[in-house]
């Protein structure tokens, strides 16, 4: 779930980092094909977001894409071909 920052710590019982200045943790989500992870891609150079992996192969069989959220928590969204 996403809550406002105040929201979480109350749930969390501790303060949240600021995702902007650190990386506390990358959320990876599969893709059917390439042709999906461009798709996000194009969506999300449209909406301003910041992209800190373009798409590509990676080893040959793993296609990705790595974007940050409003918040500056980092995404992957990945096609593996195997």
């Amino acid at each position: 779930m996403l809550f406002p920052r105040e929201t979480f710590e109350k749930f969390a019982g501790n303060k949240s980092t600021d995702a902007n200045e650190s990386c506390e943790t990358l959320l990876s989500f599969d893709a059917e094909s390439q042709e999906e992870v461009d798709a996000l891609h194009t969506r999300l150079i449209n909406a301003g977001a910041f992209i800190f992996g373009e798409p590509g192969w990676v080893d040959g069989w793993m296609y990705g894409l790595g974007f940050s959220d409003p918040d500056g928590h980092r995404w992957n969204m990945l096609y593996m071909n195997r």
